[in-house]
């Protein structure tokens, strides 16, 4: 009976350690598959943390393409409006103010008569000169005859003629006074504001009024002397002025100046702008733009794109979702665009907005197209760095 007890013990001993070798031997294949996995999953949770770093890091920018327009070359100044011709009416003989033949602030036309002296005493000198004259003429007259009949000496008759010819100038020195009586407009224009009235008595040189020729214009401009080379006569101007805003006037410039300003080193330009509608006055401040070529294809930016240090011009270009600081040079600026003319590409992609917190290879994602943008142009992959593109093609891919 023992020895059946034991068999039953050791049979039952046999198959309890043949099922946990079963157990164990199952457990041993199950694991590394499992262990795989975990591991697998430990990777891919690493590289979407590493992802979301990126995406954290990258600093939120606007952008733009360079853009390319027709831009003329131009010299952009500031100036003054000048009559076409201007004179204070003055008197050359001392009178008193009989006639005022003109209205204030209204046209006149060259060789009007616009003030009077009082001629009396005038007339009276014209009228003795004149019997003086006809007094020589007679006494002229009978000496040739009687020195031809050889009764007077030929210095008698000398003597005659010299007497008419005196006579004969004071006649013409007092129709010249007399002339002067009288005050006419030397061109037509604009009269202005008297300072005089009827009956005033006036003194050689005295002002009386002011007259004024007002289309055209001129205006007068500097530009600095080291753009001398590229000003000529003939070249094209516009006009605006602060006082009529909205409106352009255009001109040409028919004057410069032989003379550089030894104390600002510039020189002095003179043009000519039509006023047919007398819209514009002499005095008035004006802006000018000289255009000294013609329009050419010419790179432009936003002016807000620039980044000032010192005396360079520095932008952000974008390569591979990176900003890359790069120095620029710099033209001419108009309607808030200024002209590239080194260090960018027709197309580059150059932020606008966000420079201040970026520094030369920051990680930028774009948040919209700054100003002279277009969103059609503008290609999304440049603005995702290289990893993240590889993860998102990867996963499009899967």
């Amino acid at each position: 009976m023992n020895k059946a007890l034991l068999g039953g013990l050791l049979a039952v001993a046999v198959a309890a350690a043949g099922g946990g070798g079963y157990w164990y031997g199952a457990k041993r294949a199950v694991l590394p598959a499992g262990g795989q996995a975990a591991s697998a999953g430990k990777a891919d949770a690493a590289g979407a943390a590493a992802s979301v770093v990126k995406d954290e890091r990258a600093v939120a920018v606007e952008v733009t393409r360079v853009g390319v327009i027709q831009l003329p070359q131009t010299i952009t100044a500031v100036g003054s409006l000048r009559s076409d011709e201007s004179v204070t009416l003055r008197p050359e003989i001392a009178g008193r103010i009989t006639e005022i033949l003109f209205q204030e602030g209204t046209p006149v036309a060259k060789g009007a008569t616009l003030v009077r002296l009082e001629p009396s005493i005038n007339v009276a000198e014209v009228r003795q000169a004149r019997a003086n004259l006809t007094l020589a003429k007679a006494k002229y007259e009978r000496s040739v005859d009687l020195a031809g009949r050889n009764f007077i000496s030929g210095q008698a008759k000398d003597e005659a003629r010299n007497n008419l010819e005196i006579a004969a100038s004071a006649l013409a020195l007092a129709e010249a006074k007399l002339r002067k009586t009288e005050l006419k407009a030397p061109f037509s224009g604009i009269i202005g504001l008297r300072v005089v009235s009827v009956g005033d008595y006036v003194r050689e040189g005295a002002d009386l009024v002011n007259l004024q020729a007002i289309d055209p214009l001129k205006v007068d401009f500097r530009v600095p002397e080291n753009f001398l080379k590229q000003v000529q006569v003939g070249q094209s101007v516009e006009v605006k002025l602060d006082a009529l805003p909205g409106k352009t006037y255009e001109g040409k410039v028919f004057a410069l100046d032989p003379l550089v300003d030894a104390a600002g080193r510039a020189v002095v330009i003179r043009a000519q702008v039509r006023n047919q509608d007398t819209t514009m006055r002499p005095g008035m401040f004006a802006r000018v733009t000289l255009i000294t070529s013609d329009d050419r294809n010419a790179l432009v930016l936003p002016e807000e794109a620039l980044v000032p240090q010192g005396t360079d011009q520095y932008v952000f270009r974008i390569e591979d979702a990176k900003a890359v600081r790069v120095k620029v040079e710099t033209g001419q600026r108009r309607d808030g665009k200024v002209e590239i003319l080194g260090g960018l590409a027709k197309g580059d992609l150059v932020v606008t907005a966000g420079q201040q917190k970026l520094r030369d290879g920051t990680v930028v994602r774009s948040t919209g197209v700054g100003a002279n943008g277009n969103p059609a142009d503008i290609d999304p992959r440049k603005l995702v760095p290289a990893a993240g593109r590889a993860t998102a093609l990867a996963g499009q891919s899967r």
